[in-house]
């Protein structure tokens, strides 16, 4: 069972490396591209929050790292130049057998969603081509989030508001006689634009009349 996020930083070196990776640890031998490790710290961040071990191979061996300094840096860069809007984190170094673990913790944050920031050279042109794409942490692995939960998070920071009409009627209708809908099918059965429909089943989730389910990259609603 992995633990819970508020027990992670109390938790001794050996334990965390012992339960494995899961929705709140990650193992990392080495990191050399702040990009790639901005992935996780937005993961963690968007999720539960999290811990990423640098210095520990896929298979739990403590290797170590060689430079402290190196991998703070390159931590230091994935959060100023690849994570937006930029996210609170923790380091600690400690030390197993003469060999140096970094230990990245990362709390839930309270400003979703954050976005992973890619930006790429456009060869003879000049300037960069930036992406952007939003990362939540979904067992032991980092997987991009659909539009549902995005507009989901993006709701948090709004008052809830929600009415019980004609369109929500239907809804629950559907679910108790289908048991699943997804925003598209919602928006076609109410005869709403999808915007209006997305929103009506985010406020629903926010008022626990609904939960919002993924599989792979797919989002559904459904009865709680």
């Amino acid at each position: 069972m992995s633990l819970s996020w508020a027990q992670l930083e109390s938790t001794p070196l050996l334990d965390l490396v012992g339960q494995g990776e899961n929705v709140h640890t990650e193992f990392k031998r080495l990191v050399h591209s702040p990009w790639k490790i901005a992935k996780s710290i937005v993961a963690f961040a968007n999720t539960e929050g999290g811990v990423i071990l640098i210095g520990v191979d896929d298979d739990r061996r403590i290797t170590g790292i060689h430079s402290e300094k190196e991998m703070l840096e390159v931590i230091h860069d994935a959060v100023r130049f690849h994570v937006e809007p930029a996210v609170d984190i923790e380091t600690v170094v400690e030390e197993y057998r003469r060999r140096l673990v970094l230990l990245v913790f990362i709390p839930e944050s309270t400003l979703k969603p954050h976005y992973h920031i890619t930006r790429e050279d456009k060869g003879k042109t000049p300037g960069t081509v930036t992406g952007k794409q939003v990362y939540t942490r979904v067992g032991s692995h980092n997987k991009a989030a659909s539009r549902d939960r995005i507009c989901l998070m993006e709701s948090a920071e709004r008052p809830l508001k929600i009415s019980f009409g004609a369109s929500e009627k239907l809804l629950l209708d559907h679910l108790e006689h289908h048991g699943s809908i997804t925003a598209q099918e919602f928006s076609t059965l109410a005869g709403l634009p999808l915007q209006t429909a997305l929103q009506k089943l985010v406020s629903m989730v926010r008022a626990g009349a609904i939960i919002l389910c993924s599989k792979g990259q797919h989002s559904y609603y459904a009865l709680p």
